[in-house]
């Protein structure tokens, strides 16, 4: 049966959902900072670094399009609380291996895979909730609020994982990942999320299901153009992600509470765009407001590329532009998939098209570690930089893409 729209206090609904989840999302960002800045410390190799985000991201693009799936055919508001509280769980494993002094990388490597793929469910449920429970001339100002949770996130994860992990140890720390994941549990408990179908499962129907999803994205040219353009980026920024923290501890020379700047400037840029977003409600084309962001992240990530050692105050500054372009594309995109697919359907489009998008992103990791290590971590901002921003410009010369939001392209 398909799911209508409640909008009798929708807006109370979104307060208890963000409560909770910006504990849930704090404790997990200053959780993994604190896992990636001790495997730099313990390390300081990019290779290592790239590994640590593949295991924490290849399950959620593996088990993404089944997860897709169930999550179309479940109570989504039971799958977020199933998947927070299996996160929290391998979060209290690593915290255990930590106390018992039995730690090992690959240890580190498993138990950040399982984390992804509670993640595989957990983030298709929540954004395919979304327009069951908000007006659709709501969706881009929700996605902006959602942004500003996010860099609040970045900013003070890494500040909190910085502190507790050079004063408390990294067992402590991801205690705090599951306290998080407990409290967005409680309050996911007060809301009701609008059931769309429930039936049962088989294994044909579930690749049925799977495949029905693939060919309606397919069908929309302008969004298979699009997310097109999201492989090619990802493939590139993911890497410069996964060796950030060692273009400040290596390039500049930095301390580790200089790494904790340096994420909590890009989650200040973050906090700034996602406001924007919330607050300005463009009427600028989403595609277009895409096409700038991938340019402005472009830019800003060259310039960084070719700052000598020296220029770690100008690195900060344009960290910070990096932040602020980010919510112009990934705030719009997950509008224009909210917008372009009926409810039945994103679940599953969710899942495939974050599997889709960062499953060749895993290329560039693998590439990335190991050339950051051989010609240095700047020549990868500087390189990805050019194509990311090549990417925007290309993007708004697309017929089909600047035609998405037509209403009656709604598949």
């Amino acid at each position: 049966m398909e799911a209508k729209v409640e909008l009798h206090h929708w807006r109370k609904k979104f307060v208890i959902i963000w409560s909770g989840q910006l504990f849930s999302i704090l404790s997990s960002a200053t959780a993994q900072f604190a896992i990636v800045l001790w495997i730099g410390i313990q390390t300081n190799s990019a290779e290592a670094l790239a590994y640590a985000t593949i295991a924490g991201l290849l399950p959620q693009i593996l088990f993404g399009p089944f997860a897709g799936v169930f999550v179309d055919r479940w109570d989504r508001k039971w799958t977020m609380i199933a998947a927070d509280l299996f996160v929290a769980f391998c979060s209290a494993l690593i915290a255990l291996f930590f106390y018992w002094d039995m730690v090992e990388l690959w240890i580190i490597y498993i138990l950040l895979g399982l984390r992804s793929v509670g993640s595989a469910f957990h983030a298709p449920a929540m954004k395919s909730s979304i327009p069951l429970l908000a007006p659709r001339s709501a969706l881009v100002q929700i996605a902006g609020i959602n942004e500003v949770i996010q860099s609040i996130s970045i900013i003070c994860g890494p500040i909190l994982g910085a502190v507790g992990l050079l004063n408390f140890g990294v067992g402590t720390v991801m205690l705090l990942d599951v306290v998080g994941a407990v409290i967005a549990c409680s309050t996911l408990g007060f809301v009701n999320i609008p059931k769309v179908r429930q039936k049962a499962t088989s294994a044909k129907r579930i690749w049925r299901d799977m495949a029905s999803g693939i060919i309606v994205i397919w069908k929309n040219k302008g969004m298979s153009w699009l997310m097109g353009s999201e492989i090619i980026v990802n493939f590139f920024v993911m890497p410069i992600v996964a060796v950030m923290p060692l273009m400040t501890l290596q390039h500049f020379k930095g301390s580790p509470y200089q790494v904790s700047l340096i994420e909590g400037l890009y989650g200040a840029g973050l906090l700034i765009g996602g406001l924007v977003l919330s607050t300005w409600n463009p009427k600028i084309r989403k595609t277009v407001l895409i096409a700038i962001g991938f340019s402005a992240l472009g830019i800003a990530l060259a310039i960084c590329g070719t700052l000598p050692p020296s220029y770690f105050a100008v690195y900060a500054i344009f960290t910070v532009v990096q932040g602020l372009a980010v919510p112009f594309f990934t705030g719009p995109y997950t509008v224009l998939v909210q917008t372009q697919f009926v409810p039945k359907y994103q679940g599953r489009i969710f899942a495939i098209s974050s599997s889709v998008v960062q499953l060749p992103a895993m290329l560039g990791l693998l590439f990335a570690g190991v050339l950051a290590d051989q010609i240095g971590v700047e020549k990868i901002f500087l390189i990805g930089g050019v194509v990311v921003m090549l990417t925007g410009l290309f993007l708004i010369t697309i017929r089909v893409v600047q035609q998405l939001e037509d209403p009656s392209r709604k598949i």
